[in-house]
């Protein structure tokens, strides 16, 4: 059976993760819009849609149904960066921004004047807490919706990252929900275990992206002693920060940590690349993850163009365009889950 026609379009789209997910189950994205140039290049040279750079603010409903008309279906699919909970504002990609949730709200103004068949929105389980979540219900008022706050790990993505996922229809109901299957969960071996070796500071003459970050003395020396899925207190007292010896300390024992190779990875941040950030030391190797591996744990392919050939590899740029970006396996089940109720709401009767 050959898949619906649906057109889509991308709101804040980032690098792509969303678009290229969506697009491997079967959904035609024609364009991306986000107001960081940083993603223009990453976002065209891995997927066949266009990339607009425009504050989605300022986006006319007009121009969004003009390029999501003709097709069969239509659909607008986006994750609004919200300020409370994001680097949005500090990345570049925002000057002016009146509200913290004013791209959430811009994101439902123009939902509520196109009027697509299908909308899916991808977001930090902390917008439930908020009314910015039941104005944006308000908006889809003639759709039938469904949404859950997904477990990485349960739909094969190799992290330990919790997201609001929200499908809505204008084709009712069925098969709208997303499956979470209690399947194995993937593991940071699986993922990145056969990449290259490569010391701190280092990158594969292969990939450039596939570099790490350098690290002090002291560092260094705090990753030898640090074990996989352990803490700073696996330390010696000397090599204990000042921060760490107070009793607030005690309240984030995984920065400075490693990964462990057979569990899942912990979730990807903007500050991925530096090991005291997080549990982002590699299992066995001492160093912070790559950016290659950051991404792979965010799904996208291991070839995912991300720079130029002739364009310098900058950790802070980067590691904030992986950390932020929608997983590509995570955008794969929604489509997959899209084109599905599709078909079953416009399956002939018996």
């Amino acid at each position: 059976m050959t898949n619906p026609t649906i057109r889509a379009i991308d709101l804040f789209c980032g690098v792509g993760g969303l678009t290229h997910g969506l697009a491997r189950a079967g959904i035609d994205v024609v364009a991306g819009i986000d107001i960081d140039p940083a993603c223009k290049y990453p976002y065209e040279a891995n997927n066949t849609a266009e990339f607009i750079k425009r504050d989605v603010n300022e986006l006319a409903a007009a121009d969004v149904a003009d390029m999501i008309g003709g097709a069969a279906l239509s659909m607008i699919a986006g994750c609004a960066p919200c300020q409370p909970f994001s680097t949005y504002s500090r990345s570049g990609r925002s000057k002016k921004r009146g509200s913290d949730w004013q791209l959430v709200e811009a994101f439902g103004r123009i939902v509520s004047e196109v009027q697509p068949d299908l909308v899916t929105m991808e977001n930090v389980p902390q917008l439930l807490d908020h009314l910015v979540f039941e104005k944006f219900l308000e908006n889809l008022g003639n759709y039938k919706v469904e949404w859950s706050v997904v477990q990485a790990a349960r739909i094969g993505i190799p992290q330990t990252r919790k997201r609001l996922v929200l499908i809505a229809s204008k084709l009712g109901a069925d098969g709208l929900a997303l499956p979470q299957d209690k399947r194995r969960v993937k593991t940071v071996r699986e993922a990145i275990g056969s990449l290259r070796p490569i010391r701190a500071g280092e990158a594969d003459p292969k990939d450039r992206l596939h570099v790490a970050s350098r690290l002090s003395k002291t560092n260094l020396e705090r990753i030898r002693q640090s074990k996989p899925g352990g803490t700073w207190r696996d330390w010696p007292v000397e090599l204990q920060a000042a921060c760490h010896r107070k009793s607030t300390g005690s309240t984030y024992p995984s920065v400075y940590g490693r990964m462990s190779w057979d569990e899942a990875s912990p979730t990807i941040t903007t500050q991925c690349f530096g090991y005291g950030n997080g549990r982002f030391g590699h299992p066995t190797q001492d160093r912070a993850i790559s950016l290659r591996e950051a991404a792979i744990l965010q799904t996208f392919p291991p070839k995912y163009k991300f720079v130029r050939p002739d364009e310098a590899v900058r950790f802070s740029v980067l590691g904030r365009l992986i950390g932020n970006a929608v997983p590509v396996r995570l955008a794969e089940v929604v489509g997959e889950t899209v084109i599905s109720h599709v078909r079953r709401c416009r399956q002939p009767a018996d």
